[in-house]
Parts: structure tokens; sequence; C-alpha cells
């Protein structure tokens, strides 16, 4: 039960929002390893895409390996920490962005593409976030 109420929601996000393919890939790489075999056993046939695989942990719940388990958390965490430090980082490029990127289409990079083309022209609270290690 705990489980469900920590873990799910935040996978809820990995599986069908995260705004980095890159991330995105590696959480799931890091499901697709850790519960190979759950997805065998329990969700072979199971079209990933628009959250089915995780329906399907959820339903399978109870049956979950403690190291399935461990993987779902760890993913969980994992994108905690990255929506924390993407959240710390506009807050501290918010004012650059709308200087310096105002005409930059979202998504892909782009604006932290633009931001370090500028970066001489971005403030030092943007420069510092962008470089701060969060893990």
């Amino acid at each position: 039960m705990l489980m469900r109420k920590l873990v799910f929601p935040v996978l809820l996000i990995a599986l069908g929002f995260a705004g980095s393919a890159f991330a995105q890939e590696t959480l799931v790489d890091m499901i697709k390893t850790g519960c190979e075999t759950e997805i065998k056993t329990y969700c072979s046939q199971v079209t990933p895409g628009e959250k089915r695989m995780l329906a399907c942990f959820y339903a399978h719940e109870d049956k979950l390996s403690v190291q399935c388990a461990h993987t779902l958390y760890q993913a969980s965490e994992t994108l905690k920490a990255a929506v924390l430090a993407l959240n710390y980082v506009a807050a501290e490029c918010q004012n650059d962005v709308i200087t310096h990127c105002a005409d930059i289409t979202m998504g892909e990079g782009r604006i932290v593409e633009c931001l370090q083309a500028k970066a001489e022209k971005v403030s030092p609270e943007c420069k510092g976030a962008m470089t701060d290690d969060f893990k």
C-alpha cells in the first residue's frame, strides 16, 4: 500500500510525461532491466505506451519481486530529483530565458543551448544553477 502511494504517482510522470527523451529512456531501460521477470510473466501482452505498462505493474503490485519494487522506487527517486533540479534551474533562470531566449521554442534542450550560447549575458544565479551538481 505504501509503495502505491509513493512510487506509482511519480512513475506516472516518468512513463507518461518525462520532459527529456534521454531521461525517459534511461528510466524505461532501468525498469525494463529491474523488472524483466515481471514484464515477461505478467505484462508480456501489454503494448507499451500510454501508461499501460504502469497499469500492469499496478495490477500485479502484490506479486512484484523485491528487485522490481526496488527498481520502481529507484526510478521514482531519480525522477523526483530530476524534477526538483529542473524546477530550481527554471526558477533561477526564468528572467534570463525571458530576456535572452524568448524567441526559442521550448523542448529538446533548446533553451539550455540558448542560455549556454549567451553565457556572457546570463545572470550569475542562472549560471550557478545550471552548473550545480544535483546528485
